[in-house]
């Protein structure tokens, strides 16, 4: 078993664990009374490589929060306070606000309005990277490349796979559209 967590200014990629899904309905078990006992409606999802079986990752899991459209996301930022998480602004990324917690970080919470391009790119990524082995298994090479590359680098990181999820949200957008392909 990968052990949960990854320090500040690192950048590590780990085999894929069977128990992130394991830790993500924890997560889910632990953050839905805290955030219904504050009034907080979202629709909270495993998102990003944990997500994926079989998918090496940053031993971090992802959680994807959406908010209805008419929802305050006040409330729902406080509430993810009180529960521990610590509010990182939107990060560059108009209309999602970013949370990490743990020391070192364990999980990433990412709050957006579940109608948005964020909550929707997310979605159709995990599900194409899920339904597509071979596509899935490119995005793990280049992610342990990009990681050799820069163990201390995680903006280099991020910046090395920007065209390969664009290439990757093209190819199923046209997919979804063109077929009416569903995604969950």
């Amino acid at each position: 078993m990968t052990e949960l967590g990854l320090e500040s200014g690192r950048v590590r990629v780990v085999p894929y664990d069977d128990a992130w899904p394991a830790l993500y309905a924890a997560e889910m078990a632990r953050l839905a009374p805290l955030l219904a006992a504050a009034g907080v409606r979202v629709v909270l999802e495993h998102t990003g490589s944990t997500a994926v079986p079989g998918l090496a990752a940053k031993p971090i899991v992802d959680i994807l929060a959406g908010l209805a459209a008419e929802a305050g996301r006040e409330p729902a930022i406080a509430a993810l306070r009180a529960a521990g998480y610590v509010h990182r602004g939107e990060q560059g990324i108009p209309g999602r606000d970013f949370f990490r917690r743990g020391e070192p970080r364990q999980y990433h919470l990412h709050l957006t309005r579940v109608d948005s391009q964020f909550w929707q790119d997310h979605r159709l990524f995990r599900e194409w990277l899920r339904a597509h082995g071979d596509t899935a298994a490119e995005y793990a090479a280049l992610k342990q490349a990009l990681a050799e590359r820069f163990p201390t680098d995680r903006e280099a990181y991020i910046d090395g796979k920007s065209a390969f999820v664009a290439s990757v949200l093209r190819r199923a957008a046209q997919v979804h559209h063109g077929r009416g392909v569903a995604v969950p």
